[in-house]
């Protein structure tokens, strides 16, 4: 099992996905933010590469320029759960399965 850990990040106002989504109130696009969460996995297991995602949950949008927190867990030796949070609102959660660095796929 890996040790937890943390990833911050912020979608800035000028994103290239925020104009049509949704105009006069823009939101993060969901696959922009499960982007930051590869990207965090990327951080947390070098090399590993995402596969599936067996559970996402949108609970809350995140807004241009807040401050998030993603959170990644172990699972299991190629999974993890995750969770992103702006100060204590719950955005996002899920499940993640993984190719772990330097693994080849048939």
């Amino acid at each position: 099992m890996t040790t937890p850990f943390e990833f911050t990040g912020r979608i800035p106002a000028d994103h290239p996905a925020l104009p049509g989504h949704f105009p006069g109130y823009p939101i993060t696009p969901g696959v922009v933010l499960l982007n930051q969460v590869a990207q965090a996995c990327a951080h947390w297991q070098p090399g590993a590469r995402i596969t599936a995602w067996p559970q996402v949950k949108f609970v809350s949008p995140l807004l241009p320029e807040e401050d998030f927190v993603i959170r990644l867990t172990g699972a299991g030796p190629h999974a993890a759960r995750f969770t992103v949070q702006v100060g204590d609102r719950l955005v996002a959660s899920g499940q993640i399965a993984f190719i772990a660095g330097g693994t080849e796929s048939a």
